[in-house]
């Protein structure tokens, strides 16, 4: 079975992370039609800005670079143990993602995994997270690792 470490992420990775966090998520926020095009790269920095104010040192927060065998980088992930939307002991994650070049090796499995974890050692006694319902691949990841859908929002053009 493929395993990876987690980490914190030093400062200068986390500042690597929000610049590509920020792009990605508003690219995903536009394509959704979520938000407008114009500012939302923008945007998506202030929102991770308020809830990460320290940075990979904010309380409450699992701000985390994953590392295979040989101590290279393969992902991240940002679990926020408790987040204002859910119930006690019921952490979220925000982010996770396998390196580009390392995908279709088994670490999103690995790296979901080590996460887990690490919110169960922070206390954590579920975790919530939102996938876009256009990225099979993740949805089908978190099936299969024994997450259930239990909200879903859904649109249609009129």
């Amino acid at each position: 079975m493929t395993t990876v470490t987690l980490r914190p992420m030093t400062p200068a990775e986390f500042d690597e992370w929000q610049d590509a966090l920020a792009a990605d998520f508003a690219a995903e926020q536009v394509a959704a039609g979520r938000w407008p095009y114009e500012g939302a790269v923008r945007r998506a920095r202030d929102e991770s800005a308020q809830l990460l104010p320290r940075g990979p040192a904010t309380e409450g927060m699992l701000v985390n670079l994953a590392v295979d065998a040989d101590g290279e980088p393969v992902g991240r992930s940002w679990v926020a143990l408790d987040p204002p939307h859910t119930t006690a002991g019921i952490a979220f994650l925000y982010d996770i993602e396998v390196v580009e070049s390392r995908r279709g090796q088994g670490l999103g499995r690995a790296l979901l995994a080590a996460t887990e974890e690490a919110a169960r050692q922070a206390g954590a006694t579920a975790l919530e997270l939102n996938v876009f319902g256009r990225n099979a691949a993740a949805v089908s990841l978190y099936d299969s690792a024994g997450y259930a859908v239990v909200t879903q929002q859904m649109r249609k053009a009129l």
